[in-house]
C-alpha cells in the first residue's frame, strides 16, 4: 500500500509540474502576444487602451523594448505617449536624450544589439498597418546579415517612390529638355549608349530595363549620392527588384518580387529574407556621372531618359531633394560619421570583385586635381582617369603605367605609347587592350556607412 501510495503521488506531482510547466510556457506566450498588442495600441489604439498599455509596458519594461518604443515615437502623433516613452527610455538607459529620435537610435545602434526576441514579429504587425505588402518583409524566422533595429522607414509604401521599368528613351536631338551643365548617370552597355538625368532618378532612384541586350537595373540612392548599375542576372535567373520603402543606414534597400527579400543597395546582396546565405549578389557594372554636354559630345547617338515616364513630377534641375542636397545634414541618422570629410563630400567609390574585403574610396576634388591616379588593390593596378567635367573611369591597368591624357581620348603610358579610351576598353594601336573597372560615385557618410573598414585617399 505504501509503494502504491507513492507511486501515485509520484504521478500526481509529475502532472502539477506539467501543468505548471504547460501554463507557464502558454503564460509567456500570451505575454509575447500581448506585449506586441501593447506596443501596437501605442500606435492605433483608443485613449483607454493607450493608458493600459503603457502601464503593462512600464510594469514589464526590459531593454529589448527600447527599440520597440524608438519605432513607436517615430510614428505616432500622441504627444503623450512620446512623452511617457521618453521617460521610460530615459529611466531605463540613464541617458538624457529627450525627444531626439535620431539620436535615441544612434544610440541604441553603438550599443550591443538586445532586442526584443520576437521584435521581427513586432515590427511586421506595425508597418502592416502602413502597407500590407510590408508584412512579407520581417518574420521571426527569416535570415539576416544585418541588425535588424537598424531597418528604419523611409516614408514611403514598397515603389511608393516608382522605379521607370522599361522607361521610355528619346534621342539625344529630341532632349530640348535638358541643359548642358545638367548631371547625367551614364552607361554603354554592348554599344547601347544611355544617359539617366540625375533630375529624373532623383524622383525614380531606379530604372530596370534592358540595355545591349542585357538585363540591369540602375540603382540610385538620393540620400547617400550612389548610383549604382547592376547586372540582374544570377545564374540565368533575373532578379525582378523594386524599392523597399525601407533604409539601412540611410541608403534605400531594395527587395525582389517574388520572394519579398531585402537587398542592400550599395552591397548587392540579400540581408533579410530566403535568399540570405545563398551566396547570391549581383554583378556591379561601370557607370559614369557627367554633364549632359560631355556625354552627348562623346556619344552624339546616346538615348537618354523622356520626360514622360508616365508619372507627374516637376522634373526641374535641383528641384528633388533641393534642401537635403543644400546642407550637410542627414535625413536619416546612421550609427557613426568620419570626419576626415564632410558628410556629403562626393567620393568614387571602388570596390573589385576579387578583393571584396578592400574597399577603396578617392574623394572626387582629389580626382580632380589628379586627372591621371594609378594605384593597386590586392593585385590589380588600376588607373583613373578624370576628365574636364569631373566624370571619372576606372580601368585595369595589367601593370601598365600612365603618364598623362588629353581629358578626351587619348592617353599616353610611360613608354609614350598611345591609347585610346572608350567606355568599355583602353586600346593600344598594338591591339592590347585594358579593361574597364566598375566605380560609383558615392556621399562620403553612405560610402562609410556600408565599409567602415575602407581606405580613403583625399
Amino acid at each position: 500500500m505504501k509503494r502504491l501510495i507513492i507511486t501515485v503521488s509520484t504521478l500526481t506531482f509529475a502532472l502539477f509540474i506539467g501543468v505548471l510547466l504547460g501554463t507557464t510556457a502558454q503564460s509567456k506566450a500570451i505575454s509575447a502576444d500581448q506585449t506586441i498588442d501593447d506596443f501596437l495600441a501605442l500606435f492605433n489604439g483608443s485613449s483607454r487602451q493607450t493608458t493600459q498599455a503603457l502601464d503593462r509596458i512600464e510594469a514589464e519594461w526590459q531593454p529589448g523594448f527600447a527599440m520597440m518604443a524608438v519605432e513607436i515615437m517615430s510614428l505616432t502623433r500622441n504627444h503623450e505617449v512620446v512623452a511617457r516613452l521618453v521617460d521610460l527610455l530615459e529611466q531605463s538607459t540613464d541617458q538624457k536624450i529627450g525627444f531626439d529620435i535620431q539620436q535615441w537610435r544612434q544610440w541604441l545602434w553603438n550599443q550591443a544589439e538586445n532586442n526584443y526576441p520576437h521584435y521581427a514579429q513586432f515590427k511586421s504587425s506595425l508597418y502592416q498597418q502602413i502597407d500590407p505588402a510590408f508584412n512579407k518583409y520581417f518574420d521571426d524566422k527569416r535570415a539576416k546579415t544585418i541588425r535588424l533595429d537598424e531597418v528604419v522607414w523611409g516614408g514611403v509604401k514598397q515603389d511608393g517612390i516608382p522605379p521607370l521599368r522599361n522607361p521610355k528613351m528619346i534621342h539625344a536631338d529630341d532632349a530640348d529638355y535638358l541643359d548642358d551643365n545638367n548631371i547625367v548617370f551614364a552607361i554603354e552597355v554592348n554599344g547601347d549608349a544611355r544617359a539617366y538625368p540625375k533630375r529624373i532618378m532623383a524622383w525614380h532612384e531606379m530604372f530596370v530595363d534592358e540595355v545591349g541586350g542585357r538585363p540591369v537595373a540602375g540603382v540610385y540612392c538620393t540620400l547617400c549620392g550612389s548610383m549604382i548599375l547592376y547586372n540582374t542576372v544570377i545564374n540565368g535567373k533575373n532578379y525582378e527588384i523594386g524599392t523597399s520603402g525601407f533604409l539601412y543606414r540611410s541608403n534605400k534597400l531594395m527587395y525582389d518580387k517574388k520572394t519579398q527579400s531585402l537587398w542592400n543597395t550599395l552591397w548587392g546582396t540579400p540581408v533579410i529574407g530566403s535568399l540570405v546565405g545563398k551566396g547570391i549578389e549581383f554583378e556591379r557594372l561601370s557607370i559614369v556621372t557627367t554633364t549632359w554636354k560631355e556625354w552627348k559630345r562623346r556619344h552624339p547617338q546616346t538615348k537618354v531618359l523622356s520626360l514622360d515616364t508616365g508619372h507627374r513630377r516637376d522634373y526641374g534641375e535641383g528641384v528633388a531633394y533641393r534642401e537635403y542636397f543644400a546642407t550637410d545634414n542627414l535625413m536619416f541618422g546612421v550609427p557613426k560619421v568620419d570626419g576626415r570629410l564632410k558628410n556629403k563630400t562626393e567620393v568614387l567609390g571602388l570596390l573589385f570583385a576579387d578583393s571584396s574585403d578592400k574597399p577603396l574610396a578617392i574623394s572626387a576634388g582629389y580626382l580632380s586635381k589628379h586627372p591621371v591616379y594609378s594605384s593597386s588593390i590586392e593585385g590589380t593596378d588600376f588607373v583613373v582617369l578624370t576628365d574636364a567635367s569631373g566624370a571619372n573611369r576606372v580601368y585595369d591597368t595589367q601593370g601598365v603605367r600612365f603618364a598623362s591624357w588629353d581629358q578626351d581620348k587619348t592617353v599616353t603610358d610611360e613608354s609614350g605609347q598611345k591609347w585610346r579610351l572608350s567606355e568599355s576598353r583602353l586600346e593600344a594601336a598594338n591591339g592590347k587592350k585594358l579593361f574597364r573597372l566598375p566605380a560609383h560615385r558615392a556621399f562620403w557618410f553612405g560610402w562609410y556607412s556600408a565599409y567602415s573598414h575602407t581606405k580613403l585617399i583625399h
